[in-house]
């Protein structure tokens, strides 16, 4: 064991079960593949596993809080526990990586992570299921559509877990129900574990699905990867392993419009909550107007049907993102006035007055897709939005909120 452990960066927030309050520990990149569920009264020993304090100094510092010892066999058989569930930076948790890392490099394609977690695993039963998706959205869409003449050039689509955005997620791909379709689908996810300083990471493997294999054009990502100089698009290739973002657009891709005849782009995007803090536009960064400009001149030298994906969700708000308070209807009201009113600036496709706008109230609401989202808007200037589909899932267990909308772009 390691004299002073530390933790890894995980989710930590509390649930509900069974009447009973637990502290759930999540690994977002999929490298620990468990949840682990812990008493709240190990909050304090968690946050001491920093690297700075040994198992002493935690029993001292519980002591000084509570006035009573804590065995250092309690605190040690946790932190084992924590260690065999890869949840420390610990040589348990180096080897798992490295081994992870090998099978993903070997692998001609990216499996479905969350099949059989989010969606049917299997084809027949998610055919059924994203059926009763477009079912639910033509029941409450009340004005008929026309078949679209033109492909849409592009779309914002949830990246919240189907089974509570399906009808949002089958309102925006309606919308490639067209007499022509687009021929390449550039999609940017979001990058819930970060892309560290590169940013941006792109993958040349297949995505997998139940109902086929979505592939992607290596060549296309070969050529981006030569003409943005400002990072390496590989880096962080391992990102793409658990991400469910751009895995959710692939499976819906697959559902709507098969697997023949098109090929996509995965690339994820990192966190820009730095230009939100310092009160910079993204596109003056190096790494970002240099991404923007590499993405736009490949697609325009493509010559071929292209649309942007965005695979993105809006707020995240409650006592499972670290509000102090849940969410009662007065929250609810607060998310959907000031989202619609962003939605407004990404309807304009006004990049700048979108991002100025987070700035300003400090993203309060922790929009998930801030990134993608940003870089779309400057890829589309010129295009117009147009709002398909708006819907908020709220999780009573952990009393939280998370909001979502679908648009179009053309």
């Amino acid at each position: 064991m390691d004299e002073k452990p530390r933790l890894r960066p995980v989710e930590a927030f509390v649930i509900n079960h069974e009447n009973q309050a637990f502290l759930c520990l999540r690994d977002p990149s999929g490298i620990a593949e468990n949840p682990v569920l812990l008493s709240p009264a190990a909050s304090l020993v968690l946050a001491l596993l920093d690297g700075e304090h040994s198992l002493l100094d935690i029993q001292c510092e519980w002591v000084r809080r509570f006035g009573e010892i804590i065995p250092r066999h309690v605190i040690a058989d946790l932190v084992n526990a924590l260690d065999r569930a890869y949840l420390l930076e610990s040589p348990t948790f180096t080897a798992r990586l490295a081994q992870i890392r090998d099978e993903f490099r070997a692998s001609s394609y990216r499996a479905a992570a969350h099949a059989g977690v989010c969606y049917a695993g299997e084809p027949e039963a998610l055919r059924k299921e994203i059926r009763a998706y477009f079912d639910a959205a033509a029941a409450t869409d009340h004005e008929s559509k026309p078949v679209r003449a033109d492909p849409p050039r592009g779309l914002i689509a949830p990246h919240i877990d189907p089974r509570r955005g399906g009808r949002v997620y089958a309102r925006v791909y309606a919308e490639l129900v067209a007499q022509e379709r687009p021929q390449l689908f550039v999609i940017l996810g979001t990058a819930h574990c970060g892309v560290g300083p590169e940013l941006f990471a792109a993958t040349m493997k297949d995505y997998a699905t139940p109902l086929g294999v979505v592939r992607t054009d290596r060549d296309f990502v070969a050529r981006l990867a030569d003409s943005y100089r400002a990072g390496d698009l590989y880096a962080d290739e391992l990102l793409h392993r658990n991400e469910h973002s751009i895995e959710f657009q692939a499976l819906f891709l697959a559902a709507t419009i098969g697997i023949e005849d098109y090929q996509i782009v995965p690339i994820l995007v990192g966190s820009f909550h730095q230009y939100v803090a310092a009160g910079r536009l993204p596109i003056e960064d190096e790494k970002v107007g240099a991404f923007v400009k590499a993405l736009r001149q490949t697609i325009a030298n493509d010559g071929r049907r292209v649309c942007i994906i965005a695979g993105v969700d809006f707020a995240h708000v409650g006592r499972k993102f670290g509000d102090p308070h849940g969410v009662g209807a007065d929250v609810l009201d607060w998310i959907k006035r000031e989202d619609l009113a962003l939605i407004g600036d990404i309807e304009q496709v006004d990049a700048e007055g979108f991002f100025t706008r987070l700035a300003r109230e400090r993203d309060r609401r922790r929009i998930c897709g801030l990134s993608p989202m940003y870089v779309l808007l400057e890829l589309l200037r010129g295009y117009r939005g147009r709002l398909l589909a708006y819907d908020i899932a709220v999780d009573k267990a952990t009393d939280s909120a998370v909001s979502f909308a679908g648009l179009v772009f053309d």
